[in-house]
């Protein structure tokens, strides 16, 4: 691990009323004493910890801004550094000028995820930990940001922790039997390995089962609409995401490539995807948007299909009906254009599908809050019982936690099996590497690099 001093600025690249540079490790002292002097023109010699100092920066004599100097002695910091902390006004350009002050004193410019990347090198955090910080950065929901911050907490490290005790337990307990078999006795042993293997199963299989709740408390509902052009695809985007994100004309196949827009409907985040209307078509282009909307389907947790109310079936209507039936999708069908005559309803789309089929007009908006009672349904209430219990949103975590169960699913086996008991330890000691990976306890340079490069400059 570097021991150098580095220095970035920890607050948005926007003009705000306060600015934030934060230097860390073991010179910041000397370079907060070097740019930083009090109201007297006295420089500070000895800092108490924990204490906000009044005066102003300078460069080599020129006053920069009046700021506040906060400091933290290592080991209390959140580095685990000597950290110093200078508030200035919050205008970008002076946040550059003292951050260049600083840099000419013996920092250097931190890298992206840098001071967590120490926090966690320093014993201050674990990888969860880690993790959750840049979470609760880029929560864009109430719920995810409940679960990130429960995570920044310690809630996984608790819970990834309390197993790998067992398991440690269960390993050390054979490898004493197997070096001492006069005091440790393995009779009757595998049945009370295979009780504790159930415990431990049961609680990473609910862990490893909540990745994709927990993926859409963090990512959002990845929503498809889909639907034969000019049925209103592109108006009901626009209605949900409340401004004219798409191109709305009477030409069809206006859409030919893929439109995503965030949209928060009751709490519930949706990642909202407008799709090339689905029909036969000679123009390449087109073809391929068709292509992309079938393929983005297949795969999205919530697939909304908006059908013309106002005309017959199509051939094209009931191929996506199809597709999505074939698919296994959830799937929500509108029928749009309810302020024209009626063509087809409800009782037509019940011989095609059992999934749930709303009337909605594109023009006066009337459905589109029984739409997204809908949606809070299945999503807040429904999908997701969001209480005390902890959701897992990464994807790293998932792997581990796959690894670890599989590992434990062979010890459990060679039980079957009755097979010898080091055949057990093999795979506990396995399961337990794998379930360190995730709080960092056995993780090599490149995950750790890979974690931090996705952090934000100055965190």
């Amino acid at each position: 691990m570097k021991t150098d001093t580095i220095a970035a600025i920890a607050t948005g690249m926007t003009p705000s009323g306060i600015g934030i540079i934060r230097i860390s490790g073991e010179d910041a002292f000397s370079i907060a004493s070097s740019v930083f002097h009090k109201k007297n023109n006295r420089k500070i010699t000895e800092f108490e910890d924990h204490r906000a100092y009044f005066g102003y920066v300078s460069d080599n004599g020129t006053v920069l801004d009046e700021v506040i100097l906060l400091i933290f002695k290592g080991p209390n910091s959140f580095t685990g550094e000597d950290t110093a902390e200078i508030q200035c006004h919050g205008g970008i350009l002076m946040m550059k000028r003292i951050l260049e002050v600083c840099i000419k004193c013996g920092a250097r410019c931190a890298k992206p995820g840098e001071f967590t990347k120490r926090a966690f090198l320093n014993g201050k955090i674990d990888l969860t930990e880690a993790e959750a910080v840049m979470d609760v950065i880029s929560s864009k929901n109430d719920m995810a940001l409940k679960n990130s911050v429960k995570q920044l907490q310690g809630s996984l490290y608790e819970t990834i922790t309390g197993v790998r005790k067992k398991i440690l337990y269960e390993t050390a307990y054979i490898e004493s039997a197997l070096d001492d078999p006069e005091n440790y006795d393995l009779e009757g042993y595998p049945e009370r390995l295979s009780e504790t293997l159930l415990g431990i199963l049961s609680t990473l299989e609910k862990l490893s089962d909540s990745f994709d709740d927990g993926r859409i408390l963090s990512e959002g509902v990845r929503t498809v609409i889909i639907g034969k052009p000019n049925v209103g695809k592109s108006s009901l985007l626009n209605i949900l995401s409340g401004s004219e994100r798409a191109i709305v004309t009477e030409v069809p196949g206006t859409t030919r490539d893929t439109i995503e827009e965030l949209i928060n409907v009751g709490g519930v985040l949706l990642n909202v995807i407008d799709t090339a209307g689905i029909r036969q078509s000679d123009d390449v282009v087109e073809q391929i948007g068709v292509k992309k909307a079938l393929d983005i389907a297949s795969e999205a947790d919530l697939v909304i299909m908006v059908i013309d109310s106002s005309s017959v079936l199509t051939g094209e209507d009931e191929e996506i009906l199809q597709f999505i039936k074939n698919n296994d999708r959830k799937c929500v069908i509108l029928l749009n254009k309810s302020d024209l005559p009626t063509v087809t309803g409800p009782d037509e789309i019940a011989c095609y599908t059992s999934n749930r089929v709303i009337t909605i007009s594109a023009v006066d908006e009337s459905g589109i809050d029984e739409l997204k009672d809908y949606i809070i349904d299945e999503y807040s209430k429904g999908l997701i019982k969001y209480n005390d219990e902890i959701f897992i949103s990464n994807a790293r975590h998932k792997e581990a936690l796959s690894s670890a169960i599989s590992s434990l699913l062979c010890v459990a086996r060679s039980i079957t099996e009755h097979m010898p008991e080091d055949f057990y330890s093999i795979d506990l000691t396995a399961a337990y590497d794998q379930l360190g990976q995730i709080i960092g306890a056995s993780v090599d340079d490149d995950v750790v690099n890979e974690v931090f490069e996705k952090f934000c400059m100055g965190k």
